[in-house]
């Protein structure tokens, strides 16, 4: 008897382990499918992840920690690039939504001109999304391509990476430039995630001043003419003056109708309302075409521009190469020279005075003829000149001494101290590593 009911549930044992690895398979299968459903329905959980896990890498930048610069980069453009696969996710449900319906609780009313001009692009041409995605891709891999490089063949070999992949880079905004029709190439060249983010996530007025509950608090009373007349016919006397609303009572604080018992929700602050309208407020390069808000760069002189600002790293990536061989790659000596740095900061400054020269020659009133997109890629370009303060030769002769005086400052003192350590490890990434300072 015993043996029976051994072998019975032997039996029953081995079918369930069959069963189970039948169902294996498939439920390995749809594991990206559950993972894909997931990142669409808790999109800004996710993205609140993503930012803490960046915040903990930028915390541990380097040399302190037992050579520990390899680990926390490697940690940070995981999180990257796997930002980009949820980048992807999210874009695709949202245009699956916009399929589906066409009201706006699916897809965002109006996007940001930059999301109108990337994703009109990315929608034209499948090679434009393809090499943007490349694009950032490398951007989000260079500063670990080098850091590797370096651990494992040296300074040469560092600087072999360094100049490849700005080649690359270079090469990846010339196609770009090619594809949009002589069009400047916007930073970031695809659209943000706030811009096809589920429309839950977004803060709609409606769903964020009212909720379910209030707005069941505003359906229609019965009216009961006994409780608002007397049997004479005429209307009661007014409320007591316990009972007035009172004229400072706080909008943005719920109210209770002292007569019904009723609870009123609370008002959005007047400055929420005038930010919203503002939002929605119809300007000229809201109902431009798609391809009037970057003009194209129809001269000689405006295209030499273009070119030279996307070549301006490269070229400077090689003069610098250039002269680390020349002194040996050993040492700074080669790091504190003049030379690239000027050069390369004289061609940007070139580039940009070209850019202004074209659009003199072509809309009079100079930057009034910029569309906003236009504008803010301009404006964004001239911020970017001030990183040439953290590069080079006037990073070595000039910057490194105020951020190592601002570091040992710091030492000693409580909590203060943590933040001078932080300093010097990035003052450890900005003198050794290119990337650290690229902004392209």
């Amino acid at each position: 008897m015993a043996a029976a009911s051994i072998w019975q549930a032997a039996n029953a044992t081995l079918r369930s382990c069959a069963a189970a690895s039948s169902e294996l398979p498939q439920r390995v299968k749809n594991l990206p499918e559950m993972y894909a459903e997931y990142v669409a329905s808790n999109a800004q959980s996710v993205g609140q992840v993503e930012s803490t896990l960046r915040s903990l890498t930028y915390l541990l930048p380097g040399a302190r920690l037992n050579d520990s610069e390899l680990p926390a980069e490697s940690v940070h453009t995981f999180v990257q690039l796997l930002s980009i696969y949820h980048d992807h996710l999210l874009k695709k449900r949202a245009k699956e939504a916009a399929s589906k319906s066409s009201s706006s609780e699916s897809v965002k009313v109006r996007p940001s001109r930059h999301a109108r001009y990337t994703m009109f692009w990315a929608d034209s041409s499948t090679l434009y999304e393809k090499v943007a995605t490349i694009l950032k891709v490398v951007q989000y891999t260079e500063l670990l391509c080098e850091m590797t490089a370096r651990k494992r063949g040296g300074e040469r070999s560092r600087w072999r990476v360094v100049v490849f992949l700005e080649s690359f880079k270079a090469l990846l905004r010339m196609i770009l430039l090619r594809l949009t029709n002589s069009r400047p190439v916007v930073t970031p060249p695809l659209p943000l995630r706030d811009d096809f983010a589920p429309a839950d996530q977004k803060g709609d007025l409606s769903t964020e001043v009212l909720s379910e509950d209030d707005l069941k608090l505003l359906d229609p009373i019965p009216f009961e003419p006994r409780e608002a007349f007397s049997e004479t016919g005429i209307l009661t006397p007014p409320m007591s003056d316990s009972d007035k609303i009172s004229i400072h009572h706080n909008p943005a604080d719920p109210f209770l109708l002292p007569r019904t018992g009723f609870t009123m929700p609370s008002m959005p602050s007047p400055d929420y309302v005038s930010s919203y309208l503002f939002e929605h407020i119809i300007t000229p390069d809201d109902i431009k075409p798609v391809k009037q808000l970057v003009h194209r760069l129809t001269s000689f002189q405006g295209q030499a521009a273009e070119v030279l600002y996307i070549l301006r790293p490269l070229i400077y990536a090689i003069l610098v190469q250039r002269l680390a061989r020349q002194y040996g790659y050993e040492g700074s000596k080669w790091k504190r020279n003049w030379s690239p740095w000027l050069i390369g900061l004289t061609v940007e400054y070139f580039a940009r005075q070209l850019a202004k020269h074209d659009l003199a020659s072509r809309v009079p009133g100079a930057r009034n003829g910029l569309s906003a997109l236009e504008r803010d890629e301009f404006t964004k370009r001239g911020w970017n000149i001030a990183w040439w303060g953290m590069r080079g030769a006037f990073y070595e002769n000039v910057t490194k001494r105020a951020v190592m005086k601002v570091s040992g400052g710091l030492k000693g003192k409580p909590l203060l101290d943590l933040v001078g350590g932080v300093i010097e490890d990035y003052e450890h990434l900005w003198g050794n590593y290119w990337f650290s300072t690229s902004t392209m």
